[in-house]
This record gives C-alpha cells, sequence and structure tokens, in this order.
C-alpha cells in the first residue's frame, strides 16, 4: 500500500504471493497463527466455531480447521479459545483533525479499541494549508500500523472564496496531483458543494472528473430531501456514497439509486438509531449500508469508544452481529474498492484482526492485530510509534495578533433604543444543522444589547490566513450560557477561521486573543474565572501532544463550558460547526450570515429586512 519504506509497511498482494503459495506447500511455516476461535465471517453472514487463522509476513495465508504442521517453534501462537476472531474494524468517514490528536496518537487511542484502518478525509488540514497540509497527514499515517487510507479534499473551502476565505484552494489540477502519491490515496473526499456539482460548476466537475480518471471513488456530502429529483443527478456525476443521512428514508433513497449510505454516530450526531431502522424496518439490504464516525472528539473516544463503540451500538438497535460487522468492515472495504486488502479474515487479505471476549454483542475488544503483528492488548498498546517531525509552518499557522479589544465585538444597529428583528442561528444538541429563527433583540445606545439574560449570544468570526483580513459577526442561540463567558476556537469548519461565541464583549476578546497568543485551539473565559485552554499547534486543529494529555485538557474545556451554563452533549463539537456554511440552515462566515436554501448559498442580513 505504502510507496516508502516505513516500519508498519503493508506490501501488496502481488509482493506476498510467493510466500503465501510456499506456506501452502509447507516450505514455510505461518509466522503468526490464532487457534481455535469463533470466526465472524463477513464474507459468508456466518459464526464459525474451531477455526484457525495463519498469517505468513502480513497478510493471512489460511483460514480454517487446525493443522499441526502449519505452525513451529518461531511462530507466535495465540490461543483463542472462548474468543471471536473477527476483521479489524473500518472507519469509512473520518476526519482525524476532529479528535484534535495528530495521526500519530489517534492510532494510539483507536487501535487498542479494533480500528485497524479508516478512510480518512483531511479537509479540515487541507483548508488551512493546502496540498502539503494533506501530504503531513498522509506521510504520519504510514509510520502506524493503521491502514489509512486517504481522501484528496474536494471542497477547499467547502464553497468559493465568494462565501468564505481558506487557506488554500483546491481545483481539478490539486486532486489530481494528490491523487498520485500512492495507492493510500483512494478517493475525492465528501462533495459538499452539492449544488456546485447539479448546477454545473466547472471547479466541482472538473474535481470528479480527474477522480473518476484515475480509477478512484467520489465521496459525498449532499443535504437537500434526499426525494428531491436532484439527488439522482448527484449520483448520477459519479458520487457513490454519502454520510449526510439523518432519517431511514434517506438511506432508502440513496441506496435505491446505488449509493452507499453511512450512518454516523459521532460524538455530537447521533443519526444511527433513526437511519438504521432503514434495515430493521423496512428490510433494505444492508450491503450497501456503512457504519461510521464522522466526528468523534478525543474525549468520547476515551470515555464511549470508537468503531467498536458504534457497532455496538447498531447491535442495540436490532441489527444481527454478524451484519453490523459486515457495516464496518466488508462493506466499507467493498465501497473503497480494497477488499483484496481489508474487511475480511480470509486468505491473501492483510491480516487486520480483532480478538473479542465475552458475548459478541458487547464487541469487547481485547487484541489487536494489525499488519500481522500484535499491536495493542487489553485496552493498551504493545508497540511503541515514534513521534513524527512537523515542519514550522505547519505548528505557526495563526497569521493574526493578539491585539482583539472589546469592540470588535459590538454589534451597531440602525436604532438607538427599542428592539430590532434579529436573523439568529438556533443551535440543536447532537445535530449538525441550525435552525434560522427571527428574534426581537434588545438596542442599548444603538447597540445590540446581548446579555446572560437574553440567552443568546453572539457570534464572530476573523479571517486568520493572512488573506483579506475578514471578519463577521451574527447571533446564535441555544448556546446556554447564563454568566459572562465566551469560548473561541480555530477549530471552526471548514476554513478553522478564528470563531468565537459569548455574550460579554471583553470575555470574547479576552478568549480570542488567547487562542491567537498560542497558536490555534480552544480557549474559554468566563467573569471572576482563569482562562481555560487547549492548545492545537498543528495548524490550529490537532495537538501535538500524548493523547492522554489531550483528552485530560478537552475536558477541562467541556467542564468550563457546562461551569458557564452551556450543558449540551459535546458541546464544543457543536459550536465548530456554527461557520461550516454548506450545512443548513444558517451560518456564519468571515464574509458574513450563509444560508443555505434550496437555491443553494446566499448571504443574507443580520437584521430583518
Amino acid at each position: 500500500m505504502n510507496d516508502v519504506a516505513t516500519k508498519f509497511a503493508r506490501p501488496q498482494l502481488a509482493d506476498c504471493i510467493p510466500d503465501l503459495v510456499a506456506f501452502s506447500r509447507g516450505e514455510k511455516k505461518a509466522t503468526l497463527f490464532i487457534r481455535n476461535g469463533t470466526l465472524v465471517n463477513v464474507v459468508s453472514g456466518e459464526i464459525l466455531p474451531d477455526t484457525c487463522v495463519a498469517v505468513v509476513g502480513t497478510r493471512i495465508a489460511y483460514v480454517g480447521p487446525y493443522v499441526e504442521e502449519m505452525i513451529d517453534d518461531s511462530t507466535h501462537v495465540i490461543h483463542a479459545d472462548g474468543k471471536y476472531i473477527a476483521p479489524g474494524l473500518l472507519d469509512g468517514h473520518c476526519h482525524i483533525e476532529s479528535s484534535m490528536l495528530s495521526v500519530t496518537q489517534f492510532a494510539n487511542a483507536v487501535l487498542p479499541l479494533g480500528t485497524t484502518g479508516g478512510f480518512f478525509d483531511a479537509h479540515e488540514i487541507s483548508n488551512v494549508l493546502g496540498l502539503p497540509g494533506l501530504r503531513i497527514m498522509l506521510d504520519e499515517a504510514r509510520q502506524t500500523p493503521m491502514a489509512a487510507y486517504m481522501q484528496v479534499a474536494s471542497c477547499v473551502p467547502s464553497t468559493n472564496s465568494t462565501f468564505e476565505t481558506a487557506g488554500a484552494e483546491f481545483g481539478p489540477e490539486e486532486v489530481a496531483e494528490a491523487l498520485s502519491w500512492g495507492q493510500d490515496m483512494v478517493a475525492l473526499g465528501e462533495v459538499m458543494n452539492f449544488p456546485g456539482v447539479v448546477y454545473g460548476d466547472p471547479k466541482m466537475i472538473g474535481e470528479i472528473q480527474a477522480t473518476l480518471r484515475a480509477g478512484k471513488v467520489v465521496d459525498g456530502h449532499y443535504t437537500w430531501p434526499s426525494n428531491d429529483p436532484r439527488l439522482a443527478a448527484y449520483a448520477a456525476a459519479g458520487v457513490s456514497g454519502d454520510h449526510e443521512c439523518v432519517t431511514k428514508e434517506d438511506v432508502i433513497n440513496r441506496v435505491r439509486l446505488g449509493m452507499y449510505a453511512k450512518m454516523r454516530r459521532g460524538s455530537a450526531w447521533h443519526d444511527v438509531a433513526a437511519t438504521i431502522k432503514a434495515h430493521t424496518e423496512h428490510g433494505i439490504d444492508s450491503r450497501r449500508m456503512m457504519l461510521v464516525s464522522d466526528d468523534r472528539i478525543c474525549d468520547s473516544l476515551k470515555e464511549e469508544g470508537h468503531m467498536n463503540f458504534i457497532v455496538r451500538h447498531a447491535i442495540s438497535q436490532g441489527v444481527k452481529p454478524v451484519t453490523a460487522f459486515q457495516m464496518a468492515t466488508l462493506n466499507t472495504a467493498e465501497r473503497f474498492g480494497v477488499a483484496r486488502d481489508v474487511g475480511s479474515v480470509t486468505p491473501g487479505t492483510i491480516a487486520d484482526i480483532i480478538l473479542l471476549d465475552g458475548n459478541i454483542a458487547d464487541v469487547s475488544v481485547v487484541m489487536t492485530i494489525a499488519r500481522g503483528e500484535v499491536v495493542a492488548e487489553n485496552g493498551a498498546m504493545t508497540v511503541e510509534l515514534a513521534a513524527f517531525d512537523y515542519p514550522d509552518f505547519a505548528i505557526n499557522s495563526v497569521k493574526l495578533t493578539p491585539e482583539l479589544t472589546p469592540a470588535r465585538f459590538q454589534i451597531q444597529t440602525p436604532n438607538q433604543s427599542g428592539t430590532i428583528k434579529t436573523r439568529v442561528a438556533m443551535v440543536r444538541e447532537n445535530h449538525v444543522e441550525t435552525e434560522e429563527v427571527f428574534i426581537d433583540v434588545p438596542v442599548k445606545n444603538g447597540l445590540l444589547a446581548i446579555t446572560p439574560e437574553s440567552t443568546l449570544c453572539k457570534m464572530a468570526i476573523f479571517e486568520r490566513h493572512g488573506k483579506t483580513g475578514g471578519s463577521a459577526i451574527g447571533v446564535v442561540g441555544n448556546v446556554g450560557f447564563d454568566q459572562h463567558a465566551a469560548i473561541a476556537m480555530t477549530v471552526a469548519h471548514d476554513c478553522h477561521n478564528v470563531l468565537v461565541i459569548g455574550n460579554d464583549d471583553e470575555q470574547m476578546a479576552k478568549a480570542a486573543n488567547a487562542v491567537i497568543a498560542m497558536q490555534g485551539g480552544i480557549a474559554v473565559a468566563s467573569s471572576g474565572n482563569e482562562i481555560v485552554q487547549l492548545p492545537l499547534r498543528l495548524a490550529g486543529l490537532m495537538s501535538t501532544e500524548p493523547y492522554e494529555t489531550v483528552v485530560e485538557q478537552s475536558m477541562a474545556i467541556s467542564r468550563a463550558l457546562v461551569q458557564a451554563g452551556c450543558t449540551m452533549n459535546y458541546a464544543f463539537m457543536t459550536l465548530s460547526l456554527l461557520a461550516l456554511v454548506v450545512i443548513p440552515t444558517l451560518h456564519i462566515s468571515d464574509t458574513g450570515l450563509i444560508r443555505i436554501s434550496d437555491a443553494g448559498f446566499e448571504r443574507v442580513s443580520l437584521f430583518a429586512e
């Protein structure tokens, strides 16, 4: 898979055939042998007892009954009596950056949980650093045991420079270049500018064409109603998978059109319970249904888990265990055209295998084997991953000075007093979309009067890539702050400018300046309390610290938010989406308030016209 020599290289099947067939003739012994476990066969849909698996190097050479002649004293024998043998879990749609962990630390976090690979859309770092940022993610991933398949971001920025300012811009040429970097570059990442596809935007069409000509697949992000005829146009354009499914109808309509429907259970968006009913209630064939995480913050990796948690959750919703495993292994591998390498425990595939203890429905992972080597056991890594050396441009990416004053957060109004009808983005717990409402907001001395008593907050954004210096301000509801407080962050999907949310101008300035001073991260400021900070030096998105340290810092941010009155589940993740203008309905960018409607994207005023 890799085109560079690393400690955790994954040789192509063609290069492994001589050793695999030599084993079948008895001329080689297994390097690793799993004895007498119960196989979760995701290909046949069976649970098979008393099964052994022989591995030669990095690939599986044999699956079947015990044969003593296959091993010798040099073989690493694993006794799997009373345990299930299953393929390593695959995440079919994931942004590593959203965990706030580096690729190496993400691997340290998820490998013990049974995730041996994933299909990673690095569009967060791509929006900040462009192709060099994507290359950093790819090179670092190649130095881990994970089967890390990367996608080239399709939407850098998510719409275009008319509506938002990113740190880079991709077009067909950039897509073609990135897809040439190796076999582990497998797809065009989620095409969020679906109106651009349907209405023939040359850049979006060109990116899809470049991908298909390279023999790769195209991932989707479509949020118009799934019964809209334009979904067929989207599919006809070559978009063959989509994770924006929130109802069973969304899944049914996509599968009927030949697409793969991805059902996500992120930290702050819980869509599996509703979408899985397409299979459990409606009877839709599950082979084009996938379980994915989309975004899981490091806190929830620690507290809940990763794909092991999502598979367990699907089983609890009535899915047969072997079917749930298919949705997180074989289906995913087939969707991206890599089932010859990953997704099943079958001869010839790479030996990415997990052992499960207890009831299969518990998905209790006790051992993780990646490319034929035990890398984690009983919840802990058994191999040490080397640190990655990041270039200076990647850890000094915030091109602002910490000089924002409280006056920058004032909102001038046409009125001197009374109230003014204001357009407000209402966030929704455990959902990605917002609701647009109009609220009569008090005005004092010509300024919009946002206070803790008003239950509203201001949201402001500052371009931080050193391009336009643009900024915008709006109003958001349902944040929950009940005291003078603010949160600032450089994790602001997808352009990742400096986003500030609060009900007090002084606290907003304090939090924003703290984030700028530490070259990216998250800061919570509130009256009478010290600022709580989480530095994210790598592109302003990821920490360079160990997994355990980042979890502690992230949990401190969550506690500070709760103390200020914001009690949403994984609130930070929901708030970070306020700048994602390709999600319905109302969001903010450095160019203003952006609304998505049936007609596409439009910039709207803060006050009712």
